[in-house]
């Protein structure tokens, strides 16, 4: 018997903004809300091949790297229009100690929150 990852928890100052972005990055939707956050994911919902983000408000403010982050593919053009897109949609570039040889882009979410954009083009999710 095993796990699966069904949902990630992101805390946040304002789940309306980061739920804007991440909605927009990861062509995802909304699937919910409840007083204290917002739940995105595919279309098709809670359950399948990718996990749902539920964007949730806390008090206290970021102080420090997440020990846990995302990495991202781009899914229908290649890696430069792809960071571009995704600075036009409010990303920004992040130092995290890369030598620059990477082959990856470190970025923040509009809230400072860590993630990487990796080279390798993914075939998008089937609908439901």
């Amino acid at each position: 018997m095993s796990c699966r990852l069904s949902e990630l928890v992101l805390n946040c100052d304002d789940p309306e903004a980061l739920s804007r972005f991440w909605c927009a990055v990861l062509d995802y939707v909304e699937l919910g809300r409840e007083d204290d956050g917002i739940e995105i994911g595919p279309a098709s919902g809670f359950g399948g091949a990718a996990p749902t983000i539920i964007l949730a408000r806390v008090a206290h403010a970021k102080s420090q790297p997440l020990r846990l982050h995302l990495d991202v593919n781009p899914v229908d053009r290649d890696q430069d229009a792809e960071l571009e897109r995704l600075l036009a949609l409010g990303a920004r570039p992040a130092e995290v100690g890369q030598t620059g040889d990477e082959s990856w882009h470190v970025l923040q979410d509009p809230e400072g929150n860590e993630f990487c954009l990796l080279r390798s083009r993914l075939a998008p999710l089937a609908s439901a």
